[in-house]
């Protein structure tokens, strides 16, 4: 399956739902760390702003959630302490 990536401004139920799907499907912290980078480089607004609305908003689980944003978190941390080592 094939999203379109360019969600910016406009964010239509497709664009949702796509989304929504890629987040369940995406496992290891690999595929989540690529899948953020590749979004947040083609959107106007990062994976955590979205992740944290659906969640918000009850479109997706606490634990899909939490998933994702600790992978990203982690990774970001763990570059921030690399650059200070």
């Amino acid at each position: 399956m094939t999203i379109s990536l360019n969600i910016g401004r406009l964010f239509n139920d497709d664009s949702h739902e796509a989304l929504i799907d890629e987040l369940k499907k995406r496992n290891s912290q690999e595929s989540i760390l690529e899948f953020e980078q590749k979004f947040n480089n083609q959107n106007e607004k990062n994976l955590h702003i979205h992740i944290c609305r659906f969640l918000k908003n009850r479109q997706i689980s606490r634990a899909l959630a939490a998933k994702w944003l600790i992978t990203m978190l982690d990774n970001k941390e763990s570059l921030i302490n690399s650059l200070s080592d």
